[in-house]
């Protein structure tokens, strides 16, 4: 398996990216989940994208359909206790690749009634990203020419390459975790507060920019 996305929960609109835009990063359409009540802004790259999200309906958010996924409690709790963070991954070569972790199947309104998202076991840790696998994922650079999204940034950045997840509770993962991290789909460091850190095109060119406090987000490139 490899990283399709990863989300980071934002204010309402997410202002947040503003912030990636003075970077020079390119923003491609944004997205509705109907029946989930959540909404997002997106940046994509030759192999992955970059969601803010944000929950715009709070009562669709805690319906029994989506509350087993703690995207509200997530969003809500960003700034403190939650992670507010999601990996999801795709298959890289083989579809019916088993995933590395535990998972349930998670049925939301926007897709179609037999298509579902293998979501990790681990949802309702709210000190843990959220885990979960694209059932239709594929690198944003070989999407058909009229569904590509923009992928030139003015950063000169490229390809997603390495992915962390700095967390105040590194060394009690979880099962379902601890078998993604083992898996070299993320890696895991131990930190004072949440923060996602994105290195882009293995660091070559030596930059770095910490986008905190507004976004809980280190990028290196």
């Amino acid at each position: 398996m490899e990283l399709d996305h990863v989300f980071v929960c934002t204010a309402r609109d997410a202002p947040e990216a503003e912030r990636l835009h003075a970077l020079g990063l390119v923003e491609g359409t944004p997205n509705v989940h109907r029946g989930q009540g959540t909404a997002n802004r997106r940046f994509f790259f030759a192999n992955a994208m970059l969601e803010l999200l944000w929950v715009h309906d709070e009562i669709e958010a805690a319906s029994d359909l989506v509350s087993r996924t703690g995207l509200l409690e997530r969003w809500r709790g960003r700034a403190g206790p939650a992670c507010g963070f999601g990996f999801c991954f795709r298959t890289s070569a083989v579809p019916s690749a088993p995933t590395p972790f535990a998972t349930w199947d998670y049925h939301p309104p926007y897709l179609p009634p037999a298509l579902g998202i293998p979501v990790a076991t681990n949802s309702r840790i709210l000190s843990e990203p959220m885990l979960f696998c694209s059932p239709m994922g594929g690198r944003p650079d070989a999407a058909p020419l009229a569904r590509r999204q923009p992928l030139h940034h003015g950063l000169g950045i490229q390809e997603l390459t390495g992915t962390a997840l700095v967390t105040p509770h590194a060394e009690r993962p979880s099962p379902e975790l601890g078998a993604a991290v083992e898996a070299g789909l993320l890696a895991l460091r131990r930190g004072r507060e949440y923060r996602l850190e994105l290195t882009f095109d293995r660091a070559r060119r030596g930059g770095e920019v910490d986008l905190g406090p507004d976004l809980p987000l280190v990028l290196r490139w």
